[in-house]
């Protein structure tokens, strides 16, 4: 398994549709692609502007095969609602969330 953490600046204005179009692009993947797990989002305590969104993915791989293919631009309209500053790639050693 990996995580695949994505950092977002999105203005206050576009928030509830970033929000909104996220939950909708994040369970169309869970359920149309392959090593898909899920994601989850956070938002800044301190910086509301800040959010993330952190995927699971089954294996590099997967995530791979998903940018590169036609996929990709269910993320697109993400992207015209907010600014993604960096993406980080994390192997998953455990989890014991409940």
């Amino acid at each position: 398994m990996i995580r695949i953490i994505y950092s977002w600046n999105v203005e206050p204005s576009k928030q509830e549709a970033f929000i909104e179009t996220w939950k909708r692009t994040t369970n169309t993947i869970h359920e149309e692609v392959q090593g898909a797990r899920g994601s989850f989002m956070l938002q800044g305590a301190e910086n509301s502007n800040e959010i993330k969104t952190i995927a699971r993915w089954d294996s590099l791989d997967d995530w791979k095969a998903f940018w590169q293919g036609s996929n990709r631009q269910q993320m697109g309209s993400m992207h015209e609602l907010g600014e993604r500053t960096a993406v980080e790639i994390f192997k998953e050693v455990d989890d014991f969330t409940r």
